[in-house]
């Protein structure tokens, strides 16, 4: 996906967020998310937002902490979270292409990672707000959540603060059945190493069949994969252990 089309996702993503969290009042619980309550959705959402602002605004190229949450509740943190988000939108949205600035995934340049991280940190949070009222989720863009996927996949789970580690290699396949796309994850005591290609592409160099499979469209893999739906949202099959231990480890 282009940074315009993750800019667009996040600005998108952030106003459903907001009405929701409105919709369902802050001390309202979020299931998805045990002993959080929708505040707290806002609150850290909020506060990465801010966060990552400041990167791109003033081109920080030295990791800094995330600022304290604000001691706000009700129509003021609504208020607060919602300008802080439009406050990130303008800011990504008018950044020069050749922004240099701290980040901490791969990505074609430091612009792209902030617009594809803040997308989908907004869209997962998104969910966790939508989760307090009960009724569903908002549908997500099978191509969005395929990205989604892919940068949990290869980037967050590829760093060493990942926890999805086996003494005995294993490998998990990971397949959208509505985009075509293929992720090979292969799990040992190192990092997580995943890799990404189209079904029907060449796959002559993949040589291990795996241990296991998860599969269905891709909004459903991408929430059930950042743990927001159930473990039968998605079509496993092989090795059970497997599916279990990504849902036992993976927490980021």
């Amino acid at each position: 996906m282009e940074t315009a089309e993750h800019i667009r996702g996040l600005a998108r993503e952030g106003r459903i967020l907001a009405d929701a969290a409105v919709k369902a009042g802050p001390d309202a619980e979020v299931p998805v998310c045990p002993g959080w309550r929708v505040r707290d959705v806002l609150r850290h959402t909020g506060t990465v937002h801010r966060w990552a602002t400041a990167y791109v605004a003033e081109g920080g190229t030295a990791r800094v902490p995330l600022p304290a949450a604000p001691d706000l509740d009700g129509d003021a943190l609504a208020e607060w979270f919602r300008e802080g988000h439009d406050r990130l939108v303008t800011t990504l949205d008018t950044a020069p292409a050749d922004l240099r600035c701290w980040s901490f995934l791969p990505a074609p340049s430091p612009l792209a990672f902030w617009a594809r991280r803040q997308a989908h940190e907004t869209a997962i949070h998104r969910a966790d707000a939508e989760s307090a009222l009960g009724q569903g989720f908002s549908p997500v863009d099978a191509a969005f959540a395929a990205d989604g996927i892919d940068e949990l996949l290869r980037h967050f789970h590829g760093r060493d603060r990942s926890r999805v580690r086996s003494d005995v290699p294993q490998v998990l396949r990971v397949r959208t059945t509505d985009t075509d796309d293929v992720w090979t994850v292969r799990i040992t005591s190192e990092p997580v190493r995943a890799d990404h290609r189209k079904a029907g592409a060449d796959d002559s160099g993949e040589g291990t069949a795996p241990d296991g499979e998860l599969s269905g469209p891709a909004e459903q893999l991408y929430l059930a994969l950042w743990n927001r739906l159930p473990p039968d949202a998605v079509t496993a099959t092989g090795d059970a252990a497997l599916a279990r231990l990504w849902r036992e480890t993976s927490a980021v």
